[in-house]
């Protein structure tokens, strides 16, 4: 153990598997003690189991970290503020928080149900938030703190996940947000997108969405140098996030992460690629069609 995060405490949700699990051990392991708050349900929501949560406690245990298993419902906003208060009220303190709960229900956008929708955003999105605000009233007060929140590339454009992709860029818009609000309280806030193979990733729809990456020649197979899914250890982005949240990172605060396999990479914030000005002080109906298709239009139009 290093113990670069001696005498802090996290929080991490859905850490009972996966890219959570990661995200908990690693924490532990630089001295962190962490509240591993999991649901235990499935990758659809369903259902509930205390073991997964328990095991990773045990396991930070066996190593000589600090931990507790926390079964709260992120999308319940009672039940967040009551996550945060068991960190207080277990270790007196809180400094870190990690939201990573989530959930698929994978369907385009044509046969997606409403309860289909609502269910995705909620843990995702309303999670997130929740958990922020309560920790966001401790964190101002205290000065100090840690968001780091998941957001995904399939927020970029995944067809067969409209739930989860508007969930996920609203996770990062909402990382922005909080970056703005809390920096003048010295609190830092930054999303990560992470490539792993977890039960979520190896899913029949996350799969087809990576070979459409391959094709496009934006990833790359088990066979090429560095890439595929068996070189996508969870537990590596469980180290970014370490680092994100330890006083080292203080003056890092906004960004949006890539973090996989051998790879870590940061989005730039979107920008104007082109621009037009109306002949007069404002735009004319007829003027946006005559000069639209030849100016912007031209720049947003694909082959």
């Amino acid at each position: 153990m290093a113990n670069r995060l001696e005498g802090k405490v996290a929080i991490v949700t859905g850490a009972g598997r996966g890219i959570g699990r990661g995200e908990a051990l690693a924490l532990a392991k630089e001295g962190a003690a962490v509240i591993v708050n999991d649901l235990g349900v499935s990758t659809a929501g369903e259902g509930s189991d205390v073991s997964p949560a328990q095991e990773v406690v045990n396991e930070i245990e066996a190593s000589g970290g600090k931990a507790i298993a926390n079964y709260m419902d992120v999308t319940n906003y009672e039940a967040s503020s009551e996550i945060v208060k068991e960190a207080l009220d277990t270790y007196g303190q809180l400094d870190i928080v990690v939201n990573n709960a989530g959930i698929l229900r994978d369907r385009m956008v044509f046969n997606m149900t409403e309860d289909e929708w609502d269910a995705v955003v909620a843990v995702h999105l309303k999670g997130t938030f929740n958990i922020s605000k309560h920790a966001a009233v401790l964190f101002r007060q205290q000065r100090s703190g840690r968001f780091i929140n998941t957001g995904s590339e399939s927020g970029l454009g995944a067809p067969g996940q409209p739930n989860y992709a508007a969930a996920k860029e609203g996770i990062v818009g909402l990382t922005r947000s909080l970056a703005a609000a809390m920096s003048r309280y010295d609190c830092t806030a930054n999303a990560i997108r992470p490539r792993a193979a977890t039960r979520m990733t190896l899913s029949p729809e996350m799969e087809a969405a990576r070979q459409a990456r391959i094709a496009r020649g934006e990833a790359r197979d088990n066979d090429e140098e560095g890439g595929g899914m068996a070189a996508l250890d969870p537990n590596v982005v469980g180290m970014l996030v370490s680092y994100l949240a330890s006083d080292e990172a203080q003056n890092i605060n906004g960004g949006d992460f890539l973090v996989g396999g051998n790879e870590i990479g940061m989005f730039s914030m979107p920008t104007l690629v082109g621009r037009v000005f109306a002949t007069g002080a404002v735009w004319e109906h007829d003027e946006v069609w005559e000069r639209f298709p030849e100016t912007i239009g031209k720049i947003a139009a694909t082959d």
